[in-house]
């Protein structure tokens, strides 16, 4: 790498750490991301998979995270039509939970404190006479219905990474922060790659976007003291086969206040969440338990016909956040907002940490955090992403089943789950994948279900793919849909692969 020092060195990518480098990089300063795993490898796959204002957080009077979200949703909407798309919530009312009133007034509220102008407002439902109460028990036959938005988590961030690049961010994945430290004027790092290889990086400022392990680069590789605390929170989540008719989604209120949501997912799967259990272990590896498996099912199980069992759990995974610790003694209430960190020298030579967030505010967090950064670089230009789309989302109209119905017509002689595979996941960038396929054959070697071997060479060519999980599990969804045999065959030809490059 270049001595040349850059304005910013971004450590971290997740959400926060790409959504920062993407909207810096387009204010025109020189930026170097560095993340010691994949990209969205930690929390910001193991979400919930939404875009939401976060409804709940009403109830602990965060008004103005709420309102902030909420607003965000219809950007992020706009931005991103293919891989972010609306969702119906339907809530059910327990008696032994909040009250209609309670619930009623939270809903006017969700709808009116973010200005929403693209969704639908929320209604009252007799579920006796609607599709979406035929799945809940009789008991159950009030309840309500609002709008949010379902996001593929990982392939947000990979779409932010993507955008970064192009207006000409370095990202460097696999490629840990070893040291940095404030020497001749700079800002002097020392980053590590998976093979040992060291690069130093020169740099104005630094970002320390490292969510779980925000603290230990400031203590650890920066040398430095942490005004403030992150506290980790273990959320899990599982995925069953979906078992109700319709497209909508479930909020069930839980006896312990807590809620869980019941989505739609890939189709004909189901995925259930989540969790909100105190975390002081590794941050890495980290996987659902049994109890969390069962507290999961017990849940859906108190309000659904269909009863759930251990064997109906095809899938699990888990995340540990990285919330901002408020001192809330239950880890329900500690807020989802962020704070920000700034250390520097007589005006100079800042690094910037951020502590909580959520992949909803993601954007908005990385414009205040250059705000924050505006001091140290007076030539940056203003804010520009909230009008700006992502990669693949120019789609006319943000229609993306119309965008998929004309890629199928102009592909017919491709299966047409293949094709709506890629308008789901690449949005218009599907075109560029497909450029000069005529046949089937065209597509490279079946691995099984809907991943062929031109996706994954796409994925390894331009979006940092390296290993068979880096695929199967967050650039795409494909492990959900193939047999324990063809993954290893998968694994095998991504490692021969990676031999020959």
């Amino acid at each position: 790498m270049s001595a040349d020092p850059v304005d910013l060195l971004v450590v971290g990518g997740g959400i926060n750490g790409v959504g920062i480098a993407r909207d810096a990089a387009g204010r025109g300063l020189s930026v170097v991301l560095c993340e010691k795993d994949d990209l969205a490898q930690g929390t910001s796959s193991r979400s919930g998979k939404l875009v939401h204002g976060g409804l709940r957080y009403l109830e602990y009077y965060k008004f103005r995270l709420v309102r902030e979200a909420l607003i965000e949703r219809e950007v992020l909407l706009r931005a991103a039509p293919h891989i972010i798309w609306p969702l119906r919530f339907v809530l059910p009312h327990s008696r032994q939970q909040r009250p209609v009133w309670m619930i009623s007034l939270g809903l006017t509220l969700y709808d009116h404190l973010g200005g929403r102008r693209l969704l639908p407002k929320s209604r009252r439902l007799d579920l006796s006479d609607e599709l979406a109460g035929k799945a809940l028990k009789s008991e159950f036959r009030r309840g309500f219905e609002y709008s949010d938005c379902w996001v593929d988590d990982a392939r947000l961030v990979v779409l932010n990474a993507l955008d970064a690049a192009a207006r000409h961010a370095r990202i460097l994945t696999r490629t840990a922060l070893i040291t940095a430290r404030r020497e001749g004027g700079v800002w002097q790092a020392e980053l590590r790659d998976e093979t040992g290889a060291i690069t130093r990086v020169s740099a104005s400022a630094i970002v320390n976007a490292a969510g779980p392990w925000v603290e230990d680069v400031l203590r650890h590789n920066a040398g430095l003291n942490a005004a403030h605390r992150v506290r980790l929170v273990k959320g899990s989540h599982i995925v069953v086969p979906k078992f109700w008719d319709g497209p909508q989604a479930y909020l069930f209120q839980n006896d312990d206040r807590r809620v869980i949501f019941v989505n739609p997912y890939q189709g004909d799967l189901c995925l259930i969440g989540t969790t909100d259990i105190p975390y002081g272990g590794d941050a890495d590896g980290v996987t659902a338990s049994e109890d969390e498996i069962s507290y999961l099912l017990e849940a859906v199980n108190r309000y659904c016909v269909r009863q759930l069992a251990r064997a109906d759990v095809i899938h699990s995974f888990s995340g540990v956040r990285p919330l901002f610790d408020d001192n809330a003694e239950d880890p329900t209430a500690v807020t989802r907002d962020y704070v920000f960190e700034l250390n520097d020298v007589d005006g100079t030579l800042p690094i910037l940490s951020v502590f909580g967030g959520k992949i909803t505010t993601f954007r908005k967090l990385s414009e205040h955090a250059l705000e924050k950064l505006r001091p140290y670089f007076r030539n940056m230009s203003g804010p520009w992403t909230a009008r700006a789309v992502l990669p693949g989302g120019d789609i006319a109209a943000a229609d993306v089943n119309a965008f998929a119905a004309c890629l199928r017509r102009d592909y017919a002689v491709l299966p047409p789950d293949v094709i709506d595979h890629y308008a789901r996941l690449y949005g218009t960038r599907a075109r560029f994948l497909l450029d000069g396929v005529r046949t089937t054959d065209d597509l490279g070697r079946h691995f099984g279900g809907a991943l062929y071997q031109r996706e994954s060479e796409f994925l390894q060519r331009e979006e940092w793919a390296l290993t068979a999980d880096d695929i199967l599990e967050r650039r795409t969804k494909h492990g959900l849909r193939l047999t324990p045999e063809q993954r290893q065959t998968f694994k095998d030809w991504v490692s021969t692969m990676a031999r020959t490059i």
